[in-house]
């Protein structure tokens, strides 16, 4: 095992670099290391030297019992099982993986932090190049501790080499292209695919696949039983374009390729798989009133395997199933109640022998799930297949099914409805509907102005944005105003007299005025010059539904009294705000008055870039904190800030008068957290934490107590407030640095967490 680790640590070791690299023949790329960006492109190498892939990874086996595949089988059908114990020296995982070397490997008291199903790696040198490459599937937790329902297996392509000039550089291996702009540190890649607890096939669309064994054409032969020798480095085949070899070549100032270092000889490690395992994908049972009936059992393994049914005390001996190209099926008579029983589903091949419990659960049968839309009424009707003395009892979203049945009132179905049974069973099936269907709303108009009363050259906003229904279209137009005036009648008792009355004002060429945005929710016209008198305008609507009744809305043009100057304007910027940092903020200047023309402008605080400035509703994006950045030494210069945006709305009015009011925008709070620091030394930093905003955000880890400190590299927080940063070694601690801390993009930061060195 001397080869692979010294392989191993040595690639783990290389100081991180910046590199732009262009991955040639990669589908997905999960996550890249520190120092590194790559673009995913087709899987062709651009200058069509590299062949269409023509293998793959194609299927992942059983669990077994440590939680993880029992095995990973590929294209040329290669299967390889997991290399997680110590007591193999062709297929063992790293001493210091396991947290007592001296004892057995066992789940989950004494299991590896991470192994392989393949370790295959490269060296090249000369010509300027030091370069290793490792090609591996590799199991590993997701927050580095030992707990179930964290396993997760991926392929990772890693490449390093700490020394290489600038320029631009094509590494060429067994599963694909990279291209590589290195900038004064070298390559430092990595691409992992499969990152996600528990799903397992995520790993079979990573580059790794087929996997490589020993070419057979040239002596000697693997090991019986392997896919070679690690300690003896080797030529293979496995390629899926025929790039069995690893060759760095430099762009040269003619634009062609140079090549620097090529080598054929690779170690690797990798045990074919011998056991093949078994999972249990359902064990139901059907019973009627006498508690007689049924067990069905379905289980899943490679072909040809001998997998049994033990007794659960139900009335039948272990029998074995049937199979079919990796299917399993057995049914099987009871004579009595089988709800709440275990049963075990074992592969009577596997050395040792493998074995799966289950749980027997009812079978539950959906003969309906309908929805009416004129009744707003969900019917759900179903049965359970345990109709003993003590049958199973059935409920849908909270409401217990009496014979079979249940209707739910509710406007807004789900598309599917799962209906479970206290007897462990459950099914989901989609929800169909009928009725005769929603219908649009009918529109109705609703009209405002503002002003309602406006001098000779003011600029008036008519607004119909309240109207309601489904509204297709808005028609503006001006129709006469009305005024009400004294006028004079004969009484009752033959005198004379005034009563008031309405008199309407037509439209004439003094009080026309020109409509911008009729046919908008929001129109706006200038008051007439030389004209005082009432002017009035007419909104419909319409929509599939119809259209609505016209609504009428009155502005009054008032001449200016010398004596009382114009009403000014007024600016209402909105309450002050608290956002999180790269959130969109929505300014609010609606509560302003008298305004013809608006603008927002930056006060004071970082800058930003405001989008709809010269309207009520301006908004941007809150900027995000920025990043310590230097990876070869201390940032004395970094400080975090926490200045809020100050941003003032200035509103203009009738005869230019002006009115400003701000508003202020302070980021919103992080909780960042480091909850574990280890420091393996020549080989890794893990470091991992949590943040109270799950929303993506970058953060950097900091050697030392102080965020001033040498950045280590960056991690990116998941959905779940999670975030995991491991990175290549080469940064060592002085002796007398004991801490890390960290600082997010959100504005959360953390100092002085104390690190673990092993």
């Amino acid at each position: 095992m001397a080869a692979p680790r010294s392989t191993r640590n040595r690639d783990r070791g290389h100081s991180r670099r910046r590199v732009l690299a262009v991955v040639v023949a990669a589908l997905v790329v999960v996550s890249l290391a520190v120092g590194a960006q790559g673009a995913p492109v087709a899987p062709t190498e651009p200058d069509g030297s590299l062949k269409a892939r023509t293998g793959r990874l194609t299927e992942v086996g059983p669990t077994a019992e440590h939680g993880f595949p029992a095995w990973y089988r590929d294209s040329n059908g290669v299967r390889l099982e997991a290399c997680t114990t110590l007591d193999d020296p062709l297929c063992a995982t790293l001493p210091d993986e396991v947290p007592d070397p001296g004892s057995p490997v066992s789940y989950p008291d004494n299991f590896p932090g991470e192994f392989f199903y393949q370790l295959a790696g490269a060296e090249l040198a000369g010509n300027g190049v030091d370069m290793s490459i490792g090609m591996d599937l590799e199991g590993a937790w997701a927050a580095e501790e030992v707990v179930d329902g964290d396993q997760m297996v991926f392929g990772r392509v890693r490449i390093r080499d700490r020394g290489l000039a600038d320029g631009e550089y094509r590494v060429t291996h067994p599963y694909g292209v990279d291209v590589f702009q290195v900038e004064g540190d070298g390559i430092n890649y990595t691409q992992d695919i499969g990152t996600t607890p528990g799903v397992f096939g995520q790993a079979l669309s990573s580059r790794i696949g087929p996997f490589l064994t020993w070419d057979p054409a040239v002596a000697p032969a693997a090991p019986a039983g392997y896919v070679g020798d690690p300690g003896v480095p080797h030529p293979v085949v496995g390629s899926p374009y025929g790039t069995d070899y690893v060759s760095v070549e430099q762009r040269d100032p003619a634009g062609g390729w140079t090549e620097l270092a090529r080598t054929d000889l690779f170690s690797v490690q990798g045990r074919l798989a011998t056991n093949a395992g078994v999972d249990v994908r359902a064990a139901t049972y059907s019973v009627g009133a006498d508690g007689r009936g049924f067990v069905d059992v379905y289980a899943t393994s490679d072909a040809g395997q001998s997998i049994r049914v033990r007794d659960a005390g139900l009335g039948f001996v272990e029998t074995a199933m049937e199979g079919d190209r990796g299917v399993y099926y057995g049914r099987f008579a009871v004579d009595r109640e089988p709800d709440g029983r275990t049963l075990t589903v074992l592969n009577a091949g596997d050395r040792p022998v493998a074995q799966k419990q289950a749980v027997l659960t009812d079978v539950v049968t959906v003969t309906g799930a309908r929805y009416d839309a004129d009744s707003d009424l969900l019917t759900v009707s179903a049965s359970s297949s345990d109709q003993d003395s003590t049958p199973g009892r059935l409920t849908v979203m909270g409401q217990p099914l009496v014979d079979g049945t249940v209707s739910i009132s509710t406007v807004a179905p789900t598309a599917t409805v799962t209906v479970t049974s206290d007897k462990g069973g459950t099914t989901t099936v989609p929800v169909t509907t009928g009725g005769d269907g929603m219908q649009a709303d009918l529109p109705v108009a609703a009209a405002f102005a503002n002003p309602v009363d406006a001098a000779p050259g003011q600029r008036v906003t008519l607004t119909g944005t309240g109207s309601t229904g489904t509204i297709e279209t808005y028609a503006w137009r001006q129709v006469p105003g009305t005024v009400t005036e004294d006028v004079e009648v004969t009484l009752p008792d033959g005198t004379t007299g005034t009563q008031p009355s309405t008199v309407e004002v037509p439209v004439t060429d003094a009080n026309r005025v020109v409509l911008a945005g009729a046919g908008t929710a929001v129109a706006t016209f200038t008051a007439p010059g030389g004209y005082t008198g009432p002017l009035a305008f007419e909104l419909v609507v319409s929509g599939p539904a119809g259209t609505s009744e016209p609504v009428v809305v009155a502005v009054t043009v008032v001449a200016p009294d010398p004596a009382d100057p114009a009403p000014a304007p007024t600016a209402d910027a909105g309450p002050d705000q608290t956002v999180r940092r790269t959130s969109t903020v929505r300014l609010d200047g609606a509560g302003s008055t008298l305004v013809d023309e608006m603008r927002w402008t930056r006060v004071s605080g970082p800058p930003v870039t405001l989008t709809g400035a010269t309207t009520p509703g301006a908004s941007f994006v809150m900027p995000p904190m920025g990043l310590p950045t230097s990876t070869t030494g201390p940032n004395p210069t970094y400080a975090p800030s926490d200045e809020p945006v100050v941003l003032r709305l200035t509103v203009t009015g009738q005869g230019g008068q002006e009115a400003t009011d701000e508003v202020v925008v302070t980021p919103g709070a992080e909780t960042l957290g480091v909850t574990a620091a280890e420091f393996r030394a020549g080989r890794e930093w893990r470091v991992s934490g949590t943040s109270s905003v799950l929303a993506g955000q970058r953060v950097a880890v900091v050697l030392g107590s102080a965020l001033t400190g040498r950045v280590l590299g960056f991690a990116t927080v998941d959905a779940a407030g999670v975030w995991v940063f491991r990175g290549a070694g080469a940064v060592t601690p002085p002796a007398t640095t004991t801490t890390v801390s960290a600082v997010s993009a959100v504005g959360g930061r953390t100092t002085g967490f104390v690190f673990r060195r092993r």
